[in-house]
């Protein structure tokens, strides 16, 4: 088993948005915001190499989009979506599946691109199947006023089109050392991938749990479509991984890679903060 984190870049957002009904005086001791405040997330992806398949998990915003779109995110730093393969020893052809815990577009745009001829859309990873589970496929597709802006047809359809789209139907194994949760509070139908990894579980927490500012139970996005929702699925996710000392890995914290837990009076909060490189 080999896994590798992939920093494909940075963005910034407003942090009340990533903080919900947390007061600023709290959340921004945790996450600093610039003069309009905005603060920034990190787009981390990981590659999982299981000896029989090459596992890409999310594939960032792409570059499809046009300037105007990517003036209002803000991008900045990381090592890009194929040169962060490449600093990781892998091609885009050697990406055998590609898992997209969901698909707003800052986790599924780096999977298709304008066709070289300028003709339509063509995939990314030419040789990868593309994982999404049914009911967020199904619930991206008919789209809503609140994500409308997140899902975006052109990192959609051509999946399907090009008949690389692959359903995740259950909570199950996908791969050896490789298997999924489901969790809906964020958005319907989001994948959050456990990896067996020495003698552990490795849980990519993707946008369940941002970043460690959003361990505790009640710090969570207004992103979220049923924040209810949210607050029971990290308690059973958080309550599994305390109890079974599962590492938590972030896509979103542009300070921490990674963290253990442990409880205090307060809750479970995180133990040790670490970069992936010293697990």
């Amino acid at each position: 088993m080999k896994l590798s984190p992939v920093h494909i870049s940075n963005f910034k957002v407003d942090g009340g948005s990533m903080f919900g009904v947390v007061p600023k005086v709290l959340w921004s001791k945790k996450s600093p915001a610039d003069e309009d405040n905005l603060i920034n997330l990190a787009l981390r992806s990981l590659v999982v190499e299981n000896g029989t398949n090459i596992i890409l998990i999310d594939n960032g915003w792409g570059d499809k989009q046009s300037r105007k779109f990517f003036r209002h995110v803000h991008l900045n730093g990381g090592d890009g979506l194929e040169g962060g393969l490449r600093k990781a020893g892998y091609s885009l052809e050697d990406i055998t599946d590609v898992v997209l815990t969901h698909l707003h577009a800052d986790h599924c745009g780096g999977g298709v691109k304008k066709a070289d001829n300028g003709k339509g859309y063509e995939m990314v990873f030419s040789n990868a199947r593309y994982w999404v589970s049914r009911q967020q496929w199904n619930w991206a597709i008919k789209s809503n006023p609140r994500e409308a802006d997140s899902f975006l047809e052109e990192n959609l359809l051509p999946m399907m089109e090009k008949s690389k789209l692959h359903m995740v139907e259950n909570e199950d194994k996908l791969f050896e050392d490789f298997s999924v949760k489901i969790v809906n509070g964020h958005t319907p139908g989001q994948l959050i991938p456990v990896i067996d990894y020495k003698g552990t579980k490795l849980v990519y927490v993707a946008d369940l749990i941002p970043t460690v500012a959003h361990i505790p139970l009640l710090w969570n996005m207004s992103y979220d479509l049923d924040q209810l929702t949210t607050i029971e699925e990290k308690r059973e996710i958080l309550e599994e991984s305390l109890a079974n000392n599962y590492i938590l890995f972030f896509e979103h914290d542009v300070f921490n890679e990674c963290c253990t837990l442990k409880d205090t009076p307060k809750g479970i909060r995180e133990n040790r903060l670490m970069r992936f490189s010293d697990i």
